[in-house]
């Protein structure tokens, strides 16, 4: 089955239970900041309700504060506003300048970036270093980021996992946004011999890449080659630059799909089509000159758009992806909204029917996973804001996934996966971080992990309630580039 969608559900029906979600997070960022000791490093997930650390790269500490700046904006409570900056401040500087990771996006959109936004909408008076700070801070991580380059065969490249120049993630789409900042705000990186090095470029190639090597579409690619599944990684030969094999980190198998790396795609692919929409033709198509994307063998095409695709090569790929992989979402979740972890788990063929039916954490075969959940309705909201904007397609299938992203929305902030244990750390229960290594708690007497929350689930179930609650209040609509201008 699919997604069951409620045509009629509305954003002011989730009013109480955003009202609710926000009451608790207050509690539960206020435990963590008086719990945790940061010399303990970054909290990643709980264990029995407590948030711990698990050392394996350090992609989780901007969600931390973060959700404090997205507490203060939904509530206007000030001191999570000086909880957020001040941590930010202090704790945020080694991820700006970070070499090793693939995860700028995510730790410092969700603190510097929130901050700028924030005092651009005028919700905070930030004098004008502070600015100059918050700004500086995002375009140097911009850069180091973008420093992170494999170049390929064909003279494109793309930003290249924690695990080495081989290995392109699919999550580091959702990443790209702090190269889009940085290049709004004029900056460049600066490579040998001084030459300037466009991080818009960087974003498109990123961009057409994963859609081209992480996303499949159903032309026979190889024989799991489904519309809509994703790949976690893919591998390449650095030597030659040659495209070897899909592989998998956090999912199941390279054959299967990670549900989470399928959000990941589904709110970074959407999200680059809002930011794209704003560029003038001109940065566009100056980004996008020389991009192609062959076809067939498995990859969207540039000589075969179809009805109603933008003419730009980016804008396409990016498209066809957010599209393709909204569409697999819809139909391999429960229909309640809640992914299994991986469509391919071992255990789901003992659970006959199971997409047929609400989600059931409590199952002892594969857990589920609703910090994919969060990011995926994020994604659904945005994309079919995008389509409507946009006129590329019909006003019901724009409005289709926006319903669906909603439909998710009201089952996350039900009493099932809303923590609602004071003593609980965790906001957003049943997320799952990695499962082929064993590392997510398992209570006694249980056969998989389920009860736990993470702090990238936690944070985005508060980025997906505030862009709700935005609607609803008629505020600004909510962006990564919102607080920076058009270059």
């Amino acid at each position: 089955m699919a997604l069951r969608i409620d045509r009629e559900l509305r954003p002011t029906h989730l009013v109480p239970g955003l009202e609710r979600l926000f009451d608790l997070s207050a509690a539960k960022i206020l435990s963590l900041e008086n719990s945790w000791n940061p010399a303990d490093g970054t909290p990643v997930f709980t264990v029995q309700g407590r948030y711990t650390s698990r050392g394996w790269t350090e992609w989780t500490q901007g969600f931390q504060f973060g959700a404090a700046l997205l507490q203060f904006d939904a509530t206007g409570d000030r001191q999570f506003l000086e909880l957020g900056r001040a941590r930010t401040v202090e704790r945020m500087a080694s991820h700006v300048s970070h070499t090793g990771v693939h995860d700028h996006g995510f730790n410092n959109i969700s603190t510097y970036g929130n901050l700028l936004r924030l005092a651009t909408e005028g919700r905070f008076d930030a004098s004008p270093g502070e600015r100059a700070f918050l700004e500086l801070a995002l375009k140097i991580s911009g850069a180091v980021q973008a420093a992170r380059w494999t170049r390929l065969a064909d003279g494109t490249g793309f930003i290249h996992s924690f695990n080495g120049p081989h290995s392109l993630f699919v999550d580091t789409v959702r990443s790209l946004r702090i190269l889009g900042v940085a290049h709004q705000l004029g900056h460049v990186l600066m490579g040998e011999q001084d030459a300037r090095i466009s991080l818009l470029r960087r974003l498109a190639e990123h961009a057409v890449n994963t859609a081209r090597y992480c996303v499949y579409y159903g032309h026979g690619r190889d024989a799991y080659d489904v519309r809509g599944r994703t790949a976690h990684e893919a591998v390449f030969n650095t030597t030659s630059g040659a495209f070897r094999c899909p592989n998998s980190q956090q999912g199941y198998s390279p054959f299967s799909t990670w549900t989470r790396g399928l959000a990941w795609a589904l709110c970074g692919f959407a999200e680059q089509l809002e930011f794209l929409a704003t560029l003038t033709s001109e940065d566009l198509d100056g980004a996008s000159a020389g991009l192609s994307v062959p076809h067939p063998a498995g990859f969207p095409g540039s000589t075969d758009p179809s009805a109603g695709q933008p003419g730009n090569i980016l804008m396409q790929a990016c498209l066809r992806a957010a599209l393709a992989t909204a569409d697999f979402y819809l139909e391999n979740c429960c229909i309640d909204g809640i992914p299994m972890w991986d469509t391919g788990a071992p255990g789901l063929h003992q659970m006959p029917g199971h997409l047929d039916r609400p989600a059931d954490p409590q199952n002892d075969l594969e857990p589920v996973d609703s910090s994919a959940a969060a990011i995926a309705a994020q994604g659904f909201l945005r994309l079919g804001n995008y389509l409507a904007s946009s006129g590329l397609r019909s006003a019901a299938e724009a409005t289709r996934y926006s319903q669906a992203g909603l439909t998710i929305a009201r089952t996350l902030l039900s009493d099932d996966y809303l923590s609602l244990d004071t003593r609980h750390q965790g906001l957003l229960l049943h997320s799952v971080y990695h499962r082929p290594n064993g590392w997510d708690y398992i209570a006694p007497g249980r056969k998989i992990p389920n009860g736990e929350s993470s702090m990238w689930g936690d944070y985005h179930l508060l980025e997906l309630g505030l862009m709700i609650l935005r609607s609803v209040n008629r505020g600004s609509y909510p962006t990564f580039f919102a607080g920076t201008s058009p270059r």
